[in-house]
């Protein structure tokens, strides 16, 4: 309980920059590590198996996105829940989220293996695998659906672990499972020569060491909230409430995935199998970019849920502030990195292929020319998320990812060809980025009104 009482001192009453301080560096360490997974993957691949193999581990990426959006769905979903349960002192609530969180990870991830295997020719097909790419593609996919429930169990959890005030536990989480897989990586590739399914494999060994570990942690004296037997019997009520919370990223996430199979395929039509080698580097970086955005979001959202819950909007309008402002300069200098070294990061990946090179570099910086304005839209589905506004929150998510973007996605290369697959990312980005500015800019003005007047929310 001494624990319990410190988090959420912590949360309550500690200065705002202090605490996003203290929960963006273990948030931040362990997002970038996570990131080096797909990005240590894909350069083990580029450098070890060929071009071509990277465009098979890059048709995957798609199907990957589908299992992490259930995982999100859920963990992100209880995440929320149980902040704003701890800023209302519901404590035994918050431990029933987090049972039935369990148990629907459970449940999920073994549907996910069983229908991944049923279907998993037809979707790597779907997605953009050619002759020369299935077998690379489905040797990676059958070891990666194994280890299902490793993946979300381990993701999902670690999230509520962040979510209760424990960034540090879930920093230590990360830096284990990622470490594990950098380590394992280079000796399944180059000493075994087991190619893609060495990758595949030091991948779900990671992933179950991070399960272990999540779950240890869940059952000790430094949880916040703690995973009881008695809270396993699954209960419909906390589980809508899971549900339409975790909805916003989960859509975001399915819908990427949906996206990146349009993308594969007019990749494939416009620019042939090393243009989707190039996007799979391409959104290799972006990811790197867009997880330190993500671990802004990551410390601010248990300040965001605590203190909605607990009526205390001052600080909540605070910690939204700084959260924009940090989301934008990570954005700018992103941005700046990859329109000066392009040629620098895509032979990181593969040094050996000078079409892909080519490709590459071209793509990189049309694809980036939006991602100044993607921080502020991240943090402002984020604010709605975590506050309980979820419909607004799946707006904002769907509005770069789907609305806006499949429309060019599919106009644009029509004109332009594999231009126009690039151009279509950027234009959506500053599309959807002022609608987002519109819903955020009205949220403000009622969080000014709450706090002259706090029966105005």
């Amino acid at each position: 309980m001494n624990n319990q009482h410190k988090n959420i001192s912590l949360l309550a009453d500690a200065p705002i920059r202090k605490v996003l301080w203290k929960f963006f560096l273990p948030a931040f360490t362990g997002v970038v590590i996570n990131s080096l997974y797909n990005i240590v993957d894909r350069i083990f691949v580029g450098q070890g198996v060929g071009a071509i193999a990277l465009s098979g581990l890059s048709v995957v990426f798609p199907i990957m996105i589908i299992m992490m959006a259930f995982g999100m769905l859920i963990g992100m979903g209880a995440g929320v829940r149980i902040s704003i349960h701890l800023g209302k002192k519901e404590y035994q609530k918050a431990e029933g989220v987090l049972g039935n969180a369990f148990v629907l990870l459970i449940i999920t991830s073994l549907v996910i293996t069983v229908v991944g295997f049923l279907v998993k020719d037809p979707l790597l097909r779907m997605f953009g695998a050619s002759i020369e790419t299935m077998e690379y593609a489905n040797d990676y996919l059958k070891i990666i659906l194994l280890g299902t429930i490793l993946n979300m169990v381990g993701f999902s959890l670690n999230n509520i672990i962040r979510s209760e005030g424990n960034a540090k536990i879930a920093m230590y989480s990360m830096l284990i499972s990622a470490g594990t897989n950098i380590i394992l990586d280079p000796i399944f590739i180059f000493v075994l020569d087991m190619g893609v399914q060495g990758v595949a494999l030091a991948t779900i060994i990671s992933q179950f060491i991070l399960c272990i570990w999540v779950l240890r942690h869940f059952r000790s004296r430094f949880s916040v909230v703690r995973l009881r037997f008695a809270n396993l019997s699954l209960s419909w009520p906390i589980i809508l409430s899971i549900i339409t919370i975790g909805f916003s990223p989960f859509a975001m996430q399915f819908a990427s995935s949906i996206v990146h199979g349009i993308f594969n395929a007019q990749l494939i039509s416009y620019g042939g199998d090393l243009a989707v080698g190039a996007m799979g580097i391409i959104i290799s970086v972006a990811m790197l970019v867009v997880m330190s955005i993500i671990a802004i979001n990551m410390a601010a959202q248990p300040i965001f849920g605590f203190n909605y819950g607990a009526g205390n909007f001052v600080r909540v309008k605070q910690t939204l502030s700084i959260s924009l402002k940090a989301a934008i300069v990570v954005s700018i200098v992103g941005f700046a990195v990859m329109e000066l070294f392009p040629g620098v990061v895509i032979k990181m990946f593969n040094a050996s292929d000078p079409e892909l090179l080519e490709i590459g570099k071209k793509g990189l910086r049309i694809f980036m020319l939006g991602l100044p304005v993607v921080g502020f839209q991240i943090i402002a589905g984020n604010y709605f998320q975590s506050t309980g506004k979820a419909g607004i929150a799946a707006v904002i998510s769907l509005l770069r990812q789907v609305i806006v973007l499949i429309p060019m996605l599919l106009f644009l290369p029509t004109v332009w060809g594999l231009t126009g697959v690039w151009v279509s990312a950027p234009l959506s980005d500053l599309v959807s980025g002022v609608i987002s500015f519109i819903f955020l800019s009205r949220e403000v003005k009622r969080l000014d009104r709450a706090i002259a007047t706090p029966k105005a929310v």
